[in-house]
Parts: structure tokens; sequence; C-alpha cells
């Protein structure tokens, strides 16, 4: 069998105890002493699910062996995007429970057999992961890894975000700040009962796979949303901010925890036959400097050209102005409606439910999120645009439904107690007082809750703003299936043979 491997994807090399009683070595069973080494290698398999796999090769001659063996390890040292140490957190709560089993049994012989040291904490409490990253020293690392389901990640992504923002003196809570970047990559072992960031920036959801990402220290940079209230920093986000049908599933679901993963299934169906819309009123900037549309039939993948523009700006972007750049004051587009549903994804939200998302063409790092306003509309029609987020129809193909690509939002709900929120000095020109003719007795029966990546927040009143490529994971998007793979990194192995 012929296999063509490419230097970046040798996890590691190791001299072999040769076997004298291994099979199919044909004339080498004659020679009077054998000498081996062993090469581990990323094998790919399908539906984007990779393995470590391994080839051994002998001779002879121990000088050659050995200069093999040394030749092999100093391309691998070359190889500087690799990490050495990592900062690993293991939430042995989440999902089923199955964190601490599946790094100890999956992750760490693969990290070891790399030679990538770790450092270990096994989360006690909520936030305990966020709050540690506040303390320790985090930039002797090369990343940090969680072990969990989305809201493991969150809440290291927290963490991370706000140590950066912390040491560089800048203030969370102004929604026009201008945040520095995480160069620290974060790893995602995927161990939760939902893993949504993991499926959309890698493909599946697979800790094996997801470790060899880590090795062989592949950066997808990430666009993260932060969320105000008021002047007041609320949460960050990198998958869904849902108002209406995802917030009443997620407030619904909350109260119905001991049912497990279940309990969305359950709550969501009783969401969609409550079947509640809410007012309100939406402002947001386009993004004009993206390349591309939420229409798009392609979707991001690997090396993707428009992402790959969008750093590029972003580069041009600090280098010409640093972080106390503000853009200008671009036009506002308003949208005044009766919503069953307000979503603004950053990545495609894909799962394996909905293959393909409830955006297929975001784009993971263009400093955009495509904002998805479904209005009022009759509950079949509904179920219509729901079940095309599992097949391959259209699912904004519908008069009821509006996509815009954006680069920030605000949204003010037709309820008296948003009537006092002041999210921006913008927003009191432009939205006015929207619960005149609402008396408060009425008002609160039809309030709905925002689901940030899986959190509530207590506000319905938000300003969200994208923030291009603010962290880094270790991904590289999810790849095309090409069968000839193979022949394009055979000549990785040429230079190397």
């Amino acid at each position: 069998e012929n296999c063509f491997v490419p230097i970046s994807e040798i996890i590691a090399v190791e001299e072999t105890e040769f076997n004298k009683k291994q099979r199919n070595i044909g004339r080498w069973q004659k020679m009077a002493k054998l000498h081996a080494f062993t090469v581990y290698y990323v094998k790919k398999a399908r539906n984007h699910r990779w393995r470590c796999s391994e080839v051994t090769f002998w001779c002879v001659d121990e000088h050659l062996c050995n200069q093999w063996i040394q030749a092999l390890k100093e391309l691998l040292e070359m190889q500087k995007s690799r990490p050495k140490q990592l900062l690993v957190y293991i939430n042995p709560y989440g999902g089923k429970r199955q964190g601490k089993r599946i790094y100890e049994q999956k992750v760490a012989p693969l990290f070891s057999l790399a030679s990538i040291f770790t450092d270990v904490l096994i989360t006690e409490h909520a936030n305990h992961a966020k709050d540690n990253l506040f303390e320790v020293n985090i930039y002797k690392y090369d990343g940090v890894v969680c072990v969990g389901g989305d809201g493991m990640f969150s809440e290291v992504m927290h963490g991370l975000i706000g140590r950066m923002q912390k040491d560089a003196g800048i203030d969370q809570n102004n929604p026009k700040a201008s945040l520095v970047q995480c160069n620290i990559r974060i790893g995602i072992i995927p161990a939760g009962s939902t893993d949504c960031i993991c499926y959309s920036t890698v493909g599946i959801s697979d800790p094996v796979t997801s470790a060899l990402h880590i090795i062989v220290g592949d950066c997808q940079p990430l666009d993260v949303s932060s969320v105000h209230h008021n002047n007041t920093f609320l949460k960050y986000s990198v998958s869904l901010l849902g108002y209406g049908f995802y917030g009443d599933i997620l407030k619904d679901s909350e109260k119905k925890r001991w049912m497990g993963p279940m309990r969305y299934d359950y709550s969501g169906f009783k969401t969609f036959l409550s079947h509640h819309y809410y007012e309100g009123t939406i402002a947001y900037q386009p993004a004009k400097h993206i390349h591309g549309s939420p229409r798009d039939k392609e979707s991001c993948r690997t090396g993707c050209h428009i992402c790959k523009k969008s750093e590029k700006q972003l580069a041009e972007q600090n280098k010409e102005h640093g972080l106390k750049h503000e853009e200008g004051e671009e036009e506002w587009k308003i949208i005044k409606g009766k919503f069953l549903a307000i979503n603004a994804v950053n990545m495609s939200c894909a799962c394996p439910r909905s293959p393909k998302g409830l955006s297929p063409a975001a784009h993971l790092a263009d400093g955009s999120a495509d904002l998805i306003l479904v209005r009022k509309c009759s509950r079949f029609d509904f179920l219509r645009y729901l079940v095309r987020h599992t097949n391959q129809d259209d699912q904004f193909d519908f008069p009821f439904v509006d996509v815009y690509r954006v680069k920030c939002f605000q949204f003010t709900s037709k309820l008296s107690e948003d009537n006092e929120s002041n999210v921006m000095d913008i927003g009191k020109k432009r939205f006015g007082q929207f619960c005149r003719d609402h008396p408060a007795c009425c008002c609160n029966i039809v309030n709905s809750t925002w689901n940030c990546d899986g959190e509530t927040l207590d506000s319905s009143a938000i300003e969200v703003r994208v923030h291009c490529q603010l962290i880094k994971l270790f991904a590289r998007g999810i790849e095309e299936n090409c069968k000839d793979e193979a022949a394009h990194s055979q000549s990785s192995l040429e230079q190397l043979l």
C-alpha cells in the first residue's frame, strides 16, 4: 500500500523494538539483527473523522535507522505551530458525565505520544475555569483545552477574552471598545450534550479527531460577538443569539434539566405549539466590507478566500489605526414588526440534526453575523421553515423570512419594561417610546428571552457588535471531501524521501 502523508500531519516518530514474531517481513527474517522506527500519522476517514495510524520501517543498518529518526524529528521540530504545553480544563458533569473518562482514555495518550506537556484542572463548580484563567500565568501555555460541551467552551472563552482585555486595560463594558485579539488558541474536546461549535469548525464531534487537530497545531480564527445592555457587558457569543422561538425553548428547558438532553425536544415541541410572536424594532449596520451573501450556495470551508480577505483587511486596519480605531457612523437600517424568531449567528450552527445549520453560508472569520428574521406567519408555514433545516432545500426561500449580513445590530422589544432602556443614545433617537400604547399589565405576558450560546440573558434590549477574528481555535474549518486528497499531499512526502 502506498501512503502519502505531509510532514504537518505526522504526529510522532519513535524508535521501535523489533518484534521477531511480526509477519510479512519477507527476507528480513533471515537477518541477524533488525533496527526499526515507527511513524505515527493522521489517517483521514469519512465524514471528517481523523484517526492515529502507524507504519513501521526496519533495516539492518543501525546508523541509517538513527539517521532517519533524527531527520524526521528535526522536521517535526520545524513545525512551530504545534503546541508544547497546554492548560486543560475538564468538566466532569457535562453531557453524560464522561468528560474525565474521555480525556484520560482517548486524548491523554495521544498528547503523551506527541510529547505535549499538560496541566489538568477538573472543574468543581460553574465558572471555575473562567475564574482560574484570571489567576494563572496563561502566557506560558501554547493553548487552552476544554473538555466538555458548548457551555464549557463558553466559560473558557469568556475567561480567556476577559483576561486579555484586563491585561490590556480595556473596559469590556464599553460597547464600542476595540478588543485585543487572543493569540492563545482554544482546543475543544467534545464531551457534552451539545457540541455545535466543534461540529461547525471541524465537521464532526469526535474527541480523537479534535485531539489530533490540536496536536498538529491547526489554527482557525473565529469571530466573536459582544452583547451589551445600557453600556453594561452581558455576554460573548460565537454561535447563536436567538430571541423568540429559540429563546423560549431554552427558558422552558431550564426548568426541566432533570430530563437530560430530552428536555430540548420536549420544550421545542411545546414552544412550537404555543406559536408566540414578539413585537419589536431592530436597527442594524450592513457588513458592506464583506464579500458574499447569506444566500450564497457555497459554504465556508478550509482556506476560505472570503475569511482570508477579512483577515488581510483586519491586519491593514490594525497597522494603520491600532486598537484606537473606531468605525465611522454608517447608515443604520430600521425594521419594525412582529417576529416568531430573531436569530443572529456567527457560524452556520450546523449539528448532526441540522447538517446545514441555521445559516449554511455563514463564515467563521469574516467579521460579520447573519441576522435572520422570521416574521409572524401561520403555524404550518413556520413548520415548513423548521423542516428545511434538516434537508437540502433553501430555508430562506419564504416571504416571511429575511436575512442580512451585519456587523452590528440593536434590538428593543415593544414592552414597558424596556421603555426606559437606553441601549445607546442612537437608540433613543431612532426607536422612540415603543410602549406608549401598551399598559404595563399586559406587556410581560408576551416577553421572550435571548438565547446566547445556550445561556439566557437578563435583558431583551441588547446591542450586539461583531469582533473580527477575536479568538483562535485548534481547528482548520471543515475540509472538502476530496477523493484525491492523498495525491494532493504526495509532493510533501516525496520531498521527505
